[in-house]
């Protein structure tokens, strides 16, 4: 096992009726600005709820951050914040809400240079607002970790950037607040996180048996609960398991002593940009290509997913391996979700030419090894038909 040093400060707050304790949660005095992104959050009564438990405090709101954030949206953000002067941010929504915040979090005190210098040149983030987070759709742990992503349409990137001073003060998670959620909206969060899990297991052993252990459990409960998720979208338990699978596929702890791989994501960003495929969409359609690929890379860990957690016992350990990439494929495909790019009417081809540009501008060597280069990313890329 690797060393590492783990940290993370961010209380949970899980369960049904926990908006209501918001009240309790954010800082006794202060303005709070409210970051939220489409309309989904009053249809469905969450801001009803949310501002209901701050009905005593001053609250401003800034709205309309999308998917995958823009730049220029959250700068309009920053500039608000300079205006209004809160003391606290308290974002609502999903991944790319709280990714949002954590920028607007830390742009707001960023007085060296630009703050696109966050992202571009990962600046140290030597201040930042409180941030706090109230989860509406369970994908990407940014609950708690001090992770965020942002994307910039003018330069056709979409960058991760990370600091410690942007770990939330606290996340409300309350299941029932995702009955509402559209069927693709869960499938990409299922297999965001399944990936997510995927990304810090298969790699190579380094003697790490409880991180396995405690990544194999999340893989199995998501298999166990992504299905019921679609098929019964009012099961508490299943949503229950849901959210807290995300959570702990990304909180930082499986991530503890071991090597990781996050060239699917760094591939699927490349895919988002240029093609617009939701973040869920473009990972699904790199992972199990890359998985063959990389397969002699990851063969020792490849048998072990296909024993553990397909239950495979093939003798023959290659046939054993195929099977347990075929039976991820097949997985996220009865979960709704395509794994191919000619399902979206993208050419492989050409998205391969586009990825390879675009790994080979930032110098990009991915892997667990650095071994994947720009050229293997096309390869990879290419295979997704």
């Amino acid at each position: 096992m690797r060393n590492f040093d783990y940290h993370n400060p961010t209380k949970v707050v899980f369960g049904k009726g926990t908006i209501s304790r918001l009240k309790n949660l954010v800082p006794p005095r202060g303005k709070i600005m409210l970051v939220t992104g489409g309309e989904s959050i009053r249809k469905n009564g969450v801001h009803d709820q949310v501002m209901d438990s701050l009905k005593k405090r001053e609250v401003v709101e800034f709205s309309g951050i999308a998917p995958n954030p823009e730049y220029d949206v959250l700068m309009q953000a920053v500039d608000m914040v300079k205006k209004e002067e809160p003391s606290f941010l308290l974002a609502v929504g999903g991944g790319s809400i709280m990714d949002g915040t954590k920028f607007i979090a830390a742009a707001s005190k960023y007085t060296a240079g630009d703050p696109w210098e966050i992202c571009s040149k990962l600046a140290k983030v030597t201040d930042a607002l409180p941030l706090g987070v109230v989860v509406t759709l369970p994908a990407t742990g940014s609950e708690t970790n001090n992770i965020g992503v942002v994307s910039r349409k003018a330069e056709e990137k979409k960058i991760v950037f990370h600091a410690d001073k942007l770990f939330p003060r606290f996340a409300v998670m309350d299941p029932e607040v995702t009955y509402s959620l559209p069927d693709n909206q869960v499938r990409n969060g299922v297999v965001d996180a399944f990936i997510h899990v995927l990304e810090q297991y298969l790699t190579y052993p380094v003697q790490a048996p409880l991180q396995d252990r405690q990544a194999e459990a999340v893989l199995l409960t998501l298999l166990e609960v992504g299905p019921k998720t679609l098929a019964q979208k009012q099961d508490y338990d299943a949503r229950a398991g849901f959210m807290w699978c995300a959570n702990q596929a990304l909180n930082g702890l499986l991530k503890c002593g071991v090597p990781t791989d996050f060239a699917t994501h760094r591939i699927g960003h490349e895919l988002t940009v240029h093609y617009g495929l939701a973040h869920g969409e473009a990972i699904a359609v790199v992972l199990c290509w890359l998985l063959r690929h990389q397969r002699e890379n990851k063969q020792d860990k490849l048998l072990q997913y296909a024993r553990r957690i397909w239950m495979i016992e093939d003798k023959d350990e290659e046939l054993a391996v195929n099977r347990a990439i075929a039976e991820t494929e097949c997985f996220f495909n009865e979960m709704g979700m395509p794994t191919r790019l000619t399902d979206y009417g993208i050419d492989p081809a050409e998205a391969a030419e586009t990825v390879r540009k675009g790994l080979e501008r930032d110098q990009a060597k991915l892997g667990e090894r650095g071994l994947i280069g720009p050229e293997d990313a096309a390869d990879i890329v290419r295979a997704s038909v």
